[in-house]
């Protein structure tokens, strides 16, 4: 028996776009392809409609929830759901509220956060741990945590949580040699530390000497050296918010060589440019503080070359629910200690869709590919990404003309604004699926993985 007929829509998946209907079953895919029977099922009318398969953020640092805020968690995830995301991974890093304990063990901190996000989220989700320097012995548990279904890690090339460059190289051979994968966040602190000390020295403390002080050749230099680390180790690689030419070309040359080098970018990098840090008020910089900074339009022009032509793998959110009454407040203290990131988990889709499909800038095809297929292979999610027999039945019913302006208050996120505000899109989501079943409180469940 079918549970569900999605009738009369346009497939689309990263390899084509077909007039077709799609069955589930006990939440998976069962049948596509023309006038399918429901036998006895629920047939939901998808006529003028594309169906996509979900999105799969692989780059969210949602909240836990705590005795304070206990569904800031849930909120979020409703949030993605609302947004067309059926499948995200957050990371765990300091100030997503994240334990001291668990903040000091890669496997103290993975069983914290399955303890406290179990029953708490409407779509699938996992978890990307996070390997600083200030844990006891984070390498050593890198093969236990891969074996326990969390094979890709992220560190970072800066803050004072940093992992440094032989603890860099090192995680990255362990991880590999164990089926694991680091995403590395790539700035050159050698050049960003002596710059920002020189600005706080010149009492140049307000939020827009942020970006300042974050030039893209921090990124591209930061860029280079993950990926000589990474070649040495013989390892894969995943360089997360990538958002300038100097780093996508450093990309592009070890893909030409054929080497194992992956790269995201977000949303903002491909909607914004540096010339916001200008003109706006200190209440409106603030807001996209975020590293890396927003770049030029040259650089936006090259990111967005860089997913036609397959420099560039992913987009993610990069979600940061920060909220300009708390964590991003006015008076803001000197720049270094502002909150670094914003919300975008439930706008990655409409953003992407719009500025890339709706602008002639990417084919439909190809937006399914880096924010569902592509993820969903590389982070060893194997039954998502795509609508196919056999898969999860995560699909997203989108109206390709539909058009609407983002406003904060009708969005479902625990920040209180949004650096999309006022932006007018093309395109919406009409209805979620998460294996078959409409996204409620409970729903989604943890995602053990491995990668192929």
């Amino acid at each position: 028996m079918t549970d569900t007929v999605l009738a009369g829509g346009t497939v689309v998946t990263a390899g084509g776009s077909f007039p077709s209907d799609v069955a589930i079953d006990d939440g998976r895919i069962t049948a596509i392809g023309p006038d399918l029977a429901p036998d006895g099922g629920e047939v939901i009318d998808a006529s003028g409609l594309l169906v996509l398969p979900g999105v799969v953020d692989v780059h969210t640092h949602v909240r836990l929830p705590s005795n304070e805020e206990p569904k800031r968690f849930l909120q979020d995830s409703l949030a993605a759901a609302a947004g067309g995301t059926t499948t995200f991974l957050s990371f765990n890093n300091p100030g997503t509220g994240i334990s001291a304990a668990g903040q000091r063990s890669l496997l103290r901190g993975m069983a914290e956060f399955r303890e406290r996000t179990a029953g708490e989220s409407a779509v699938d989700f996992g978890l990307s741990a996070v390997i600083t320097g200030q844990q006891d012995d984070p390498i050593a548990e890198l093969p236990a945590l891969i074996q326990a279904g969390v094979p890709t890690f992220k560190a970072f090339m800066v803050y004072d949580f940093r992992l440094p460059d032989a603890e860099l190289a090192r995680a990255m051979q362990v991880a590999a040699r164990h089926g694991g994968m680091l995403q590395v966040h790539c700035e050159e602190p050698s050049i960003i530390d002596p710059l920002v000390e020189h600005a706080l020295a010149a009492g140049d403390v307000g939020c827009r000497h942020h970006a300042l002080c974050r030039p893209a050749s921090a990124e591209a230099s930061a860029t280079r050296k993950a990926i000589e680390l990474a070649r040495e180790a013989e390892a894969p690689l995943y360089i997360v918010h990538l958002s300038c030419e100097g780093a996508l070309e450093v990309v592009a040359e070890a893909k030409a060589r054929g080497e194992p080098v992956y790269a995201e970018t977000c949303p903002h990098y491909l909607t914004f440019t540096d010339a916001l840090y200008d003109d706006a008020e200190e209440s409106e910089v603030i807001k996209r503080v975020i590293s890396p900074p927003l770049r030029s339009g040259r650089d936006v022009d090259a990111l967005w070359a860089g997913l036609r032509d397959g420099i560039l793998d992913t987009v993610g959110s990069d979600h940061v629910p920060d909220r300009v009454a708390i964590e991003k407040h006015l008076p803001a203290p000197p720049f270094p200690e502002i909150s670094n990131g914003g919300p975008g988990i439930e706008t990655l889709l409409s953003v992407t869709w719009s500025r890339g499909v709706a602008e002639g800038r990417l084919s439909p095809e190809r937006v399914v590919d880096v924010l569902s297929s592509t993820p969903a292979q590389l982070f060893g999610l194997r039954s998502k990404g795509a609508i196919e027999v056999g898969r999860d039945a995560d699909l997203v019913l989108f109206d390709p003309a539909a058009r609407r302006v983002i406003h904060e208050p009708e969005l479902h996120h625990t920040s209180d604004y949004t650096p999309f505000e006022g932006l007018e899109v093309q395109g919406a989501v009409r209805s979620v699926l998460v294996r078959g079943r409409v996204p409620a409180p409970g729903t989604g469940t943890f995602q053990e993985r491995a990668l192929a």
